[in-house]
């Protein structure tokens, strides 16, 4: 089983991802966390490069396809033998940011970016996407007043423009109300323990159901 947590920068989406990490594995289940970019060696030089404030003048194109070869090493060194092994995989984001950040919010072509992460990830999709939906702006605030205590990083991504990050959040909607059935959309303003108990319910359903055939692709059947 693999479950993606998805939203805009300061939506909650981390904290809500380490408390179901932490109940999947008091009821026993074999589960795996992990984080984009990064979550291998290589990756993790990777997600330095894209983060680091410093980089300024990198390109677009030369982003889309750095995210996609952390993607790359990430799915085929851990996510693949993982799910192959019967284990819930968790990750901290995954394609569907590409597609809302480089995709919706630098304008970038997405059947282009599509392509792009099918080839990268080989076809690898989550059974369900959990969304913590939040405006751009309060997203930002929150992620400021968390970097001012100390408490997380301020990247190169943050740092983009207001509109580019309500284009992603725009994009993200989008993408979430093309497939409802893979995406499980929560209101981030509300509270921990609510959200908390929200998503809780609904994995356990999907685990009681069983994996999506269609999920991964040839790769991981």
């Amino acid at each position: 089983m693999f479950i993606t947590f998805e939203g805009p920068d300061g939506s909650g989406k981390t904290t809500q991802l380490h408390s179901l990490h932490g109940y999947l594995q008091e009821a026993g289940l074999p589960v795996l966390l992990l984080r984009e970019p990064g979550g291998t060696e290589i990756g993790d030089q990777i997600r330095h490069v894209l983060h680091d404030t410093r980089n300024v003048a990198m390109q677009p194109r030369a982003e889309v396809l750095l995210y996609s070869a952390s993607r790359a090493q990430l799915t085929g060194e851990v996510i693949v033998p993982a799910l192959r092994s019967g284990k819930v995989v968790l990750c901290d984001r995954y394609a569907e940011s590409t597609m809302a950040y480089q995709g919706y919010g630098h304008r970038f072509d997405l059947v282009l970016l599509s392509a792009i992460t099918a080839f990268a990830t080989g076809g690898v999709r989550p059974d369900l996407i959990i969304y913590l939906d939040i405006e751009a702006e309060e997203g930002l605030r929150r992620k400021i007043r968390s970097f001012q205590a100390g408490e997380g990083e301020w990247n190169r991504m943050d740092q983009k423009e207001l509109e580019f990050h309500r284009r992603a959040r725009e994009g993200y909607l989008s993408m979430a109300a093309a497939e409802p059935d893979r995406w499980f959309v929560l209101d981030g303003t509300l509270s921990v323990d609510v959200l908390q108990r929200a998503i809780r319910q609904r994995v356990r359903g999907l685990l009681a159901q069983g994996p999506d055939s269609e999920r991964a692709g040839e790769e991981v059947r």
